[in-house]
């Protein structure tokens, strides 16, 4: 057996080819769409998806930065899937365009983990102690 018969998903995606991905819950209900990733520059790894949720052409749009783990890929409908109900991303930390929160800050990245119920990991790094691996 072939990695591509255990495994059908992609192993690499352009980052354009995910942007604007549709995110949906296992209720089939429409989260928002990817407007963005956010990159580990140390691990080489992506952070955050960048979730863009309600308004209209982009005026009103509450963001989210949902941890890449708790997403899932969906190869058959071409989009991904995040295990949450609509109104409990309704509530969850959000912002809008112009006033993004500091995703490098631990305590910051603990509570969005905490949030969506993955793991937080830090890297002990000589030169930054505590980084974040996000």
């Amino acid at each position: 057996m072939t990695y591509e018969t255990l495994n059908p998903a992609p192993r690499l995606l352009s980052a354009t080819s995910l942007m604007s991905d549709a995110v949906y819950n296992h209720k089939e209900e429409k989260l928002g769409d990817i407007k963005d990733m956010m990159l580990n520059i140390h691990s080489g790894t992506v952070s955050y998806a960048v979730l863009s949720f309600g308004g209209f052409l982009g005026m009103g749009e509450k963001l989210f930065a949902v941890p890449w783990s708790a997403l899932t890929l969906d190869t058959v409908n071409k989009r991904f899937v995040l295990n949450v109900e609509t109104d409990s991303l309704e509530n969850a930390p959000g912002f809008d365009k112009d006033h993004w929160p500091d995703m490098a800050d631990p305590t910051w990245a603990q509570s969005i983990h905490t949030y969506y119920g993955t793991q937080y990991e830090t890297q002990a790094d000589p030169d930054k102690p505590n980084v974040p691996l996000l």
